[in-house]
């Protein structure tokens, strides 16, 4: 089974996103001890996108900018530099308290001792992205756009950001785009809006035609009862995923493909790494096993990244967890929290577990 895609469009991939930088100190050190740190543009979303941009597809950014700002330069610069297009308006900072672009500081953790994460969103100008701002039918009628892929990180961050996401799915129903979403449950965001927000998500999720989350997604996002607990029995957690999705597929008949991944810390620089996917009535695993890790954060926007590329590509199913399991596993090798592959022979050569020099 393949997902029919709009021909004659002008970009393969759109993305609504809220962007920031990150501060990660150098050389694996905590943040409390370190005086000095790489700084990078960061967002899930974009996370998602690079893997097509880097490899030639066209992808467009929906976003928000602090006018006058180096950071949104920074990002402006940036985000060219991944081959993508970017469209949104310009917010006045409104002084030293006003909006600001959101900022991640993240401790990558090293051998037993785990990362930290710290979100600094107070004054976020991603808060005010309004469908207001977007010419909707231009986008989606007159460019043309084949899958348009939605967080849940974006329709939770506010009111505001819901009603666009929620507006971005209508407009691509309407004009045969398809919608992946990746729930991205955060319980911060979630607080005191459990009603507001669970309306919007099962909207979307029941307009999706890819939808991606863990065992909490489904469950505190859309009411799916998740998997029963399976321990360290690999066998019996992967039934429990396979019940839990069988779940989603009653709820959401629309929905062509679901797709987790499947994680074991075994410490800081070492994982075990798999996948599962439903693609109509046929299932798809990749049993973890034990991948490198530099910095694990983007792991996953990677695989869904890799994921959403090989649908683009047109490739059976089996390829899209395929891809989507590497492109993961090369995002965990890199010092941005995004993939940057140089080609797909890359991609499948990590697939493959091929790390010899390539001359």
């Amino acid at each position: 089974m393949k997902i029919d895609l709009r021909p004659n469009c002008k970009y393969a991939l759109l993305i609504p996103t809220s962007m920031g930088i990150r501060i990660t100190p150098v050389n694996g050190q905590p943040v409390h001890c370190s005086d000095m740190f790489k700084m990078t543009v960061s967002s899930a979303e974009s996370n998602v996108a690079s893997v097509a941009s880097y490899l030639g597809l066209p992808v467009k950014v929906l976003t928000t900018f602090v006018k006058g700002s180096p950071i949104a330069r920074m990002i402006r610069d940036n985000l060219a530099q991944r081959h993508m297009d970017v469209e949104g308006p310009e917010l006045p900072q409104g002084g030293p308290w006003g909006y600001r672009h959101q900022i991640n500081i993240a401790d990558s953790g090293t051998g037993s001792r785990g990362p930290r994460v710290q979100n600094d969103r107070a004054g976020e100008v991603g808060r005010t992205l309004n469908v207001r701002d977007f010419d909707l039918e231009r986008i989606f009628n007159q460019e043309g756009v084949q899958i348009v892929h939605l967080s849940g990180l974006i329709a939770a961050l506010s009111p505001e950001t819901g009603q666009f996401c929620l507006e971005l799915a209508r407009a691509a129903k309407k004009h045969k785009t398809r919608i992946s979403f990746d729930l991205n449950h955060r319980a911060s965001f979630w607080k005191n809006r459990e009603s507001e927000l669970r309306d919007i998500f099962l909207e979307i999720a029941g307009a999706s035609d890819i939808l991606v989350g863990n065992e909490e997604d489904f469950q505190l996002c859309l009411g799916i009862e998740g998997p029963e607990a399976g321990g360290k029995d690999l066998a019996a957690k992967i039934e429990g995923f396979k019940a839990m999705i069988n779940r989603a597929k009653t709820a959401f008949p629309e929905v062509t493909a679901f797709a987790t991944t499947l994680r074991q810390v075994v410490h800081a620089n070492s994982h075990l790494w798999g996948a599962i996917m439903s693609v109509g009535d046929d299932w798809h695993v990749v049993e973890p096993r034990e991948i490198g890790v530099l910095d694990r954060i983007g792991g996953g926007d990677g695989f869904v990244g890799g994921m959403l590329y090989a649908v683009l590509k047109g490739w059976e199913p089996e390829k899209w967890i395929q891809f989507g399991w590497a492109s993961g596993a090369l995002a965990t090798t890199l010092l941005t929290d995004y993939a940057q592959p140089a080609d797909e022979e890359q991609v499948w050569s990590i697939w493959e577990g091929n790390a010899r020099v390539r001359r």
